[in-house]
C-alpha cells in the first residue's frame, strides 16, 4: 500500500493513524463510526497502523496516536490529534469541507 497512490485514488479520504497497543485508539473507534455515519459528504475511511506503516506516519508527521487526517485531492485539509465527542468532530470536518 503506497500513500500517494491511495491519496490519488480517493478524492476525499479520512485516515485514522492508530496502533494496536493504543488504548485511546480503541476508545475512538465507536466515535468515528458515528462521525462517518453523520458526515454530509461521502468520505473514504482508512485505518493505518503506524507500526505496520511507519513510512506513512513519518511522511505525514504523525507524532501521537490516534491522529485523524482528512485529505481532499491529496492535500491535507484537517487534522486532529486524539479525538473528541462525535458532534464536535463532525462539525470540524464539515467546516473544513466547506459544508
Amino acid at each position: 500500500m503506497d500513500l500517494q497512490t491511495t491519496l490519488q485514488k480517493h478524492p476525499l479520504i479520512l485516515i485514522d493513524f492508530h496502533a494496536t497497543w493504543c488504548e485511546p485508539c480503541k476508545w475512538a473507534d465507536p466515535v468515528i463510526e458515528i462521525v462517518l455515519k453523520n458526515i454530509d459528504t461521502n468520505v473514504f475511511f482508512l485505518k493505518v497502523d503506524i507500526d505496520e506503516h511507519p513510512d506513512w506516519a513519518k511522511h505525514i508527521h504523525i507524532l501521537s496516536v490516534p491522529t485523524f487526517v482528512l485529505f481532499r485531492n491529496t492535500e491535507e485539509i484537517w487534522r486532529m490529534r486524539g479525538f473528541d465527542i462525535a458532534p464536535k468532530m463532525i462539525r470540524a470536518i464539515e467546516e473544513s469541507l466547506g459544508a
